[in-house]
């Protein structure tokens, strides 16, 4: 029976030490070891291979993985580097296991963000990124136009970024308050957005992750429900699926 070899970056996502994408800059920096040799990335490791980082072995001891809806406050930060941002989402919430969020939240921005120790969850999310939804509530500093709503939901060029949002479904709340619902992640997407617009945002706050919505206070975590786990899988799989299916096939 052929052995089946396994990616060290997965096998670091597995058994939920941190997320692909963390355990790539973990081995880029030299600080991952399998048998005490720094290996290439891409290495694969074999059944009886000791893993370590920063010299410290893990092992694949995953029975069950944890999965939270965390409403985080304005000035906290989304990193795992808890030695170079003191203000930094896992020290604020201090919870008893290793987790990590899946993707990013501003840290003058507040609102929803999961946070987990299941590192393929992380990957799939990820990399379905641009499929899935994610609702916005922004108040900016002057009346909101019908100028400001057409506009912002029929995509802007950011120079910056060298992109153009997709469009997106924008709704006004009121005078100074909308509404916006993104399917993409680019970087301070919506500040960026208004500012092009003369716009600035003068509070954010994120209230929905695909089918995960924001129904705890400020500074409060919560466990995923059953029921919202077996439907966030379910979109993970069809965004998965389009996702692969808008690959052009290798020649």
């Amino acid at each position: 029976m052929e052995v089946q070899l396994k990616r060290i970056n997965k096998f670091l996502s597995e058994v939920g030490y941190c997320s692909r994408r963390e355990a790539d800059k973990l081995i880029e920096a030299g600080r991952v070891t399998i048998n005490g040799v720094i290996p290439e990335m891409g290495t694969k490791l074999a059944p009886n291979d000791v893993v370590a980082v920063d010299g410290e072995e893990i092992k694949n001891t995953k029975t069950s993985f944890v999965y939270l809806a965390f409403n985080k406050p304005v000035g906290i930060v989304c990193t795992t580097d808890t030695s170079v941002e003191k203000d930094n989402i896992i020290d604020f919430l201090n919870y008893p296991k290793r987790i990590f969020p899946i993707g990013r939240l501003d840290k003058p921005s507040e609102g929803l963000i999961l946070l987990t120790d299941d590192g393929d969850i992380v990957n799939k999310i990820l990399r379905a990124s641009n499929n899935h939804e994610k609702e916005y509530i922004v108040t900016v500093d002057k009346p909101i136009s019908q100028t400001f709503l057409k506009r912002m939901s029929g995509g802007i060029i950011l120079e910056e970024l060298g992109k153009t949002t997709k469009k997106c479904v924008v709704k006004k709340i009121n005078s100074y308050t909308f509404s916006i619902i993104l399917t993409q992640g680019l970087n301070r997407q919506i500040r960026r957005m208004c500012e092009y617009l003369t716009y600035e945002v003068e509070t954010l706050k994120r209230v929905r992750i695909m089918n995960v919505k924001l129904d705890m206070p400020v500074g409060q975590y919560r466990e995923l429900t059953k029921e919202e786990f077996k439907e966030l899988n379910n979109l993970l799989e069809d965004s998965t699926k389009t996702f692969m299916s808008n690959k052009r096939p290798k020649r």
